[in-house]
């Protein structure tokens, strides 16, 4: 996998994103996806993203303050995506501020803590506010986090299976302190996003091109004994030239 972790930073030449590498080598980005982490506070959730985007995991971690985002370029489907991770606070006074940055996100990340049985018992609501806010095709994995601390479980991997099932989402239990599973979980994730623009993209184009089939109506008429092509445009407004 070819990824790009603080490497470098996102810059535009002739039109084209590029990602400006330490080493000065220039890289297309094909897509950029902007992904949101929700849930609880003091759930993990900028662990889980500071393991994915940096491979790190600070002991002294405070609270997010509103909102920021990490980023990290890689690989998938044989495409350069960068993936815009926004972190959003969990404190209930901020739910206002965070609720403008579903808008455009393509998929999230719905943390909770297995140890802390209240911060799956809010899931639900996370869920309902990301519907209410985001794209209704947005791609959501839940994660369960903190599974080093197994022995203090306080909620049943069953249970996060059987809610993820009925509301359509993917399912990893990660820890960001070793990293266990949070690579693969923000891998599936992305490439889930990468199938849904693609999908979208080409129901866009198959539309585009029957649209265009009926607008567009090839005929031959007779002229002076030659046949000659022309094309039938279908009236697209009540205009008429004089």
């Amino acid at each position: 996998m070819n990824a790009e972790m603080n490497g470098g930073s996102a810059g535009t030449e002739n039109g084209r994103k590029t990602v400006v590498r330490t080493n000065g080598d220039r890289e297309k980005v094909d897509y950029v996806y902007k992904v949101v982490a929700i849930g609880d506070s003091a759930v993990g959730k900028t662990q889980v993203l500071s393991r994915f985007t940096r491979n790190e995991f600070c002991f002294d971690s405070k609270s997010t303050i509103g909102v920021e985002f990490q980023t990290r370029t890689l690989s998938i489907k044989s495409k350069v995506v960068k993936a815009q991770i926004w972190d959003t606070a969990g404190q209930e006074r901020y739910r206002a501020v965070t609720s403008a940055y579903y808008r455009g996100a393509l998929g999230a990340m719905l943390v909770y803590d297995i140890t802390k049985r209240h911060t799956f018992d809010h899931v639900a609501g996370w869920v309902e506010e990301l519907r209410a806010h985001a794209d209704n095709s947005i791609v959501i994995a839940l994660i369960g986090n903190k599974v080093d601390l197994e022995e203090k479980r306080a909620v049943p991997t069953e249970d996060a299976m059987e809610f993820a099932e009925n509301q359509n989402l993917y399912f990893f239990e990660t820890s960001a302190l070793t990293g266990d599973n949070v690579e693969a979980a923000f891998i599936k994730l992305l490439e889930e996003i990468y199938s849904v623009v693609s999908k979208k993209t080409l129901d866009h184009d198959v539309t585009k091109s029957n649209v265009d089939s009926v607008t567009l109506k090839g005929l031959k008429i007779d002229v002076n004994g030659q046949d000659m092509e022309v094309s039938e445009m279908k009236k697209l407004s009540s205009c008429s030239c004089s």
